[in-house]
């Protein structure tokens, strides 16, 4: 029998062995690092824009110039400047003044508001303005996207195309992340083939599975592929990706059978943190550690070994990225009962409708192809006999 713990117990002790295991950072060009996590803080050393500009083709103007302008009554001011895209604006004006000015120009001293282009009329030394403005308006103020000295990005970020975009506007061209963590991935049982499976084999999902969500998660991943149901080749397994891989995920033989060996061989080598979760499905679940090397005994079941995998070798994954924890993202109404008294806390695979309406997808946790229909998933307490149809629930990425 297996001595299960609480799921946030069994992710309370992976994040405490995560935080021991070395965290390695590197520096990418800007343009590589898309994906990435950001290993440092990035303060600004500059304003951006970096001085006060144009959002429009107009006239730079003292706003107060143009009150009680009209269609009827037009402002008359002298144009004594034409300002370029790219030059410094040399011109100080003076009440009564304007300057013409391009979309991105830099506004001339004397200047609070752009009149667009379409509300004046230019007769060359002079222009008409036929619209009143505010002080700011149609101009950009210098430091209105970034303060000079301000926190632009946070350690831990994930960088995506905004946050690679607002780092270029600082002229920012090398950017510090987190190497990716290494993980390795081992399928265990004698049933496996590659392809082409006969009476009595099946096809090893699992490599591939977990493969594309580690590489999805921003993980460095090698694949070891199937190994048969012996204790000597599964060590040998073991021992391989040890030596080449932080994290290493074994599915299958991490239950209490004669050919569940993996529980067996991770004491010989390091240290058996728990076996077993109070989790439906997942029960069968290894945690250990060889040194500061993170070892997942994940059960064989494919959905069961993706669900473990998605709550809680990622709670490494997060640790060692300091990313913050899984959220929920969003809620629904659930459209009918979900009966559920296990003892276990069950996680449940849901579609989504268009009105938020949320319908559980009932399998077994050796069926995969729910996840293909999927939209997110359910947690229910183990301390719950169930949901009750019209109940809002909390639905989390799948």
């Amino acid at each position: 029998m297996l001595q299960v713990i609480a799921r946030e117990d069994a992710i309370q002790c992976v994040e405490t062995c995560a935080a021991r295991l070395a965290v390695r950072t590197e520096v990418l060009p800007l343009r590589c690092a898309c994906g990435r996590v950001l290993a440092q803080d990035i303060i600004s050393e500059r304003a951006v824009p970096p001085f006060d500009r144009s959002t429009m083709d107009g006239f730079a103007v003292c706003a107060a110039d143009t009150f009680g302008a009209g269609a009827a009554i037009p402002a008359e001011l002298a144009v004594v400047a034409d300002i370029k895209m790219g030059e410094a604006a040399t011109a100080v004006l003076s009440r009564g003044q304007c300057a013409r000015i391009a979309t991105g120009g830099m506004l001339p001293k004397g200047a609070d508001a752009v009149v667009m282009v379409e509300q004046t009329e230019d007769l060359g030394d002079l222009c008409l303005c036929y619209g009143a403005v505010a002080p700011g308006a149609n101009v950009t103020r210098k430091g209105d996207d970034i303060a000079c000295g301000s926190a632009v990005l946070r350690r831990g970020t994930a960088l995506g195309a905004g946050q690679i975009g607002a780092l270029a506007s600082l002229g920012v061209r090398q950017v510090p992340v987190f190497e990716k963590p290494r993980v390795a991935v081992i399928s265990t049982g004698d049933e496996l083939v590659q392809a082409d499976p006969t009476d009595g084999q099946i096809c090893d999902c699992n490599s591939d599975l977990l493969y594309a969500a580690a590489t999805a998660d921003g993980c460095e991943v090698f694949c070891f592929g199937a190994v048969k149901d012996d204790r000597a080749q599964i060590r040998a397994a073991m021992e391989a990706c040890l030596a080449r891989a932080d994290i290493i995920l074994i599915s299958g033989g991490s239950s209490a059978g004669a050919k569940d060996m993996t529980v067996g061989i991770l004491r010989e080598l390091g240290t058996v943190h728990f076996h077993g979760i109070a989790m439906k499905p997942g029960k069968p679940t290894i945690f250990g550690t060889v040194g500061e090397k993170l070892v997942f005994g994940l059960p064989g079941h494919p959905l069961a070994a993706y669900f473990v995998y998605r709550t809680v070798v990622c709670a490494a994954l997060q640790k060692l990225l300091c990313l913050p924890q899984q959220m929920p993202i969003g809620s629904g109404r659930l459209l009918e009962n979900i009966p559920s008294n296990h003892g276990r806390e069950e996680l449940l695979c849901v579609r989504i409708d268009k009105n938020g309406g949320v319908t559980p997808l009932h399998t077994k946790s050796g069926i995969l192809s729910v996840l293909t229909e999927a939209q997110g998933y359910v947690r229910i307490s183990r301390n719950a006999e169930g949901l009750q149809k019209g109940e809002e629930i909390d639905i989390y990425r799948l």
